[in-house]
């Protein structure tokens, strides 16, 4: 199965999944390029929602970019398997390692809008990330390390705590509710 079938037989689970699914599968179908960030419209990235094993809490970076408490996840840089750079993420930007998939299933889907910014000295214009999201679980009790380069924080916060550290009221309202609100 590839990426585009996985997203294809997904069932939303509500209306703004179902309307971002139609354009995700839309723009893969157009874009040769839709793996790679140099398709400076939109491309494929991958997050993760990672979660306790008693789901009570989940595993959260202060973005420096957005200035806010968020998710981890990345792009996926011409790499299809978004389940394996949804993990790489994870590693990266906490230093979890022992981080494992609840269901390799995708957990979400999202079209997410990032505005124009510098990174390591250079512009990057205003784009959208078709993101594909999976819910993961770690060990709240492995070491925490902060990715120098993207975040300035690692921590758990129980599921309630996380919508009220975000500054960021579109992914509270949008995103993080409906990650919490689909927990198994």
């Amino acid at each position: 199965m590839s990426i585009r079938d996985d997203i294809a037989r997904y069932a939303p689970y509500n209306e703004q999944e179902a309307r971002d699914k139609a354009v995700i599968l839309d723009f893969m179908d157009r874009q040769d390029d839709a793996f790679l960030r140099s398709n400076l419209i939109a491309h494929m990235t991958a997050s993760a929602w990672v979660v306790n094993a008693a789901r009570d809490k989940v595993l959260m970076v202060y973005h420096k970019l957005y200035d806010s408490w968020s998710w981890t996840g990345g792009h996926a840089d011409g790499e299809e398997d978004l389940l394996a750079v949804a993990l790489r993420e994870v590693r990266e930007e906490t230093g979890v390692h022992r981080v494992r998939p609840v269901s390799e299933e995708i957990y979400s889907l999202e079209i997410l809008t990032v505005d124009g910014h510098e990174k390591r000295g250079e512009y990057v214009p205003s784009h959208l990330h078709l993101n594909v999201t999976y819910l993961l679980e770690a060990d709240e009790h492995d070491a925490l390390q902060i990715c120098e380069a993207e975040n300035s924080g690692v921590r758990w916060l129980p599921l309630e705590d996380a919508l009220k550290a975000s500054t960021e009221p579109w992914f509270v309202e949008r995103i993080y509710r409906k990650l919490n609100e689909k927990l198994p």
